[in-house]
């Protein structure tokens, strides 16, 4: 496999450190922090150091998320001379080449049968697995779409009815993932439990806040802790109307399952290690990094708000810190879609964050940012976010786009894409959530 294939997004471009900030200049710098924060996560990088002791019997590997394809790649370089067997699923798109680890497809953010096709696959493949044995299993955000098998009297239309509420409700991550372990056999360690007797170890990229392993893709090789009377809090609490057939089911007792002792979970990379990479590459920039949080959550347009308020404080009074300096951030916002709205437009969490921090600015001078989801979407487009200047409004309105709104309709794709401000990276193969950078001179 080669550089330019598994990292389509690497930048070229050099910059010299100075006192003159074009807005040629300041583009480039955010672009290089993006791509080396995105570079550090790549499974290519991180997953060597942290594979387990070879086994005794067969090595058998599964996994589900956006960089599970690239993750068994990965472990095939690392492992030329080992047997291994088994198969993992990712989002349509986000292929990488193996030889002897089964690479499916499956549907993201909804699951389709594919999804359901992949998880009795990956079932069948750990059961009847022995103590000599080893399941080595790939774990990246966007499995909990990739990855689904119904709980006993459910049909996987009864989980899509739900999983396309939960994302329009505003429910967070951690919230939507708990009502959809409580719906399925494999989420929550069901994968695990399969697995008997036999040793599983579990290697994952975090994409989640807090970096939680039974939020990443729903925990299939962790032991849940949470309780179907939870998933109902939840259902209630943002008002989602589901299925007669997922009432019983969470009304149901619970059933476990058990989880071999040997059962480890490591984090090859998560957010923070991203932005820690990216707060590097400032500095060789010659630009103070300040990380404000890699776990930052809410509504994504009130983020952009408190963002640009932060932004023009650092620029205004040199505080939290002096310019020429970038403020760090990841973590996951929302969009809440309310029922009584007129259709959406063309958008995702960075965009409208960009948008609507660039409708706080106003143009302020010396202020730049960029956002994008590590993995190359942001949310169902094509991009991966956006980068805002000092002249984005002026721009738009140029064109004849009206930003507020643009705003309002959730509209941000194309405000984006008639400025020519959309970061397009094609799928990255690893997934740390959201990065976001926001330049101050």
């Amino acid at each position: 496999m080669n550089d330019a294939t598994i990292h389509p997004f690497a930048a070229t471009s050099r910059i010299t450190t100075g006192t003159d900030w074009t807005d040629e200049r300041a583009r480039t710098a955010l672009r290089r922090i993006l791509d080396a924060a995105i570079r550090s996560a790549m499974p290519d990088v991180v997953l060597p150091r942290y594979l387990p002791q070879r086994p005794k019997g067969k090595c058998v590997v599964v996994g589900a998320g956006k960089a599970a394809a690239s993750m068994a790649a990965a472990l095939e370089q690392a492992w030329p001379d080992v047997d291994l067997t088994g198969c993992v699923v990712t989002r349509d798109g986000h292929m990488a080449p193996t030889r002897r680890i089964r690479v499916l497809e499956a549907s993201h953010p909804v699951p389709d049968s594919r999804s359901e096709a992949a998880a009795r696959t990956m079932m069948a493949e750990v059961t009847g697995l022995g103590p000599d044995d080893l399941v080595i299993a790939l774990i990246s955000g966007g499995g909990s779409a990739l990855l689904e098998l119904p709980a006993a009297g459910l049909t996987l239309d009864d989980i899509r009815t739900v999983n396309r509420a939960l994302l329009h409700s505003g429910a967070s991550i951690r919230d939507m993932n708990v009502v959809r372990r409580h719906l399925s056999a494999i989420k929550g360690g069901g994968l695990a439990a399969a697995a008997g007797a036999a040793r599983v170890v579990t290697l994952a990229i975090s994409d989640v806040p807090g970096d939680d392993p039974l939020t990443i893709a729903s925990g299939p090789t962790v032991a849940d802790p949470t309780t179907a009377a939870d998933a109902r809090a939840i259902i209630a609490h943002y008002g989602i109307a589901v299925p007669d057939a997922v009432q019983r089911v969470l009304m149901r007792p619970p059933v476990t399952g058990t989880l071999s002792p040997r059962n480890r979970y490591t984090l090859v990379s998560t957010p923070f290690m991203a932005l820690q990479a990216a707060a590097s590459t400032a500095r060789e920039l010659g630009l103070t990094p300040l990380i404000l949080g890699d776990a930052l959550e809410g509504e994504s347009r009130d983020a952009g708000t408190f963002m640009a308020g932060i932004a023009l404080s650092a620029r205004q009074h040199g505080v939290p810190v002096a310019g020429p300096a970038v403020l760090l951030s990841g973590g996951e916002t929302t969009v809440t879609i309310h029922p009584d709205q007129p259709a959406p437009g063309r958008g995702g969490r960075n965009t409208e964050f960009l948008l609507s921090m660039a409708n706080t600015l106003q143009g302020h001078e010396g202020i730049w940012a960029i956002a994008a989801d590590s993995d190359g979407i942001d949310g169902t487009e094509d991009a991966a976010g956006a980068i805002i200047t000092p002249t984005t409004l002026s721009r738009a309105r140029a064109l004849g786009c009206d930003p507020r709104a643009c705003l309002r309709a959730h509209d941000s794709y194309t405000m984006f894409q008639q400025t020519g401000d959309l970061v397009m990276t094609g799928p990255t193969l690893t997934n740390v959530n959201d990065i976001r950078a926001v330049l101050v001179i």
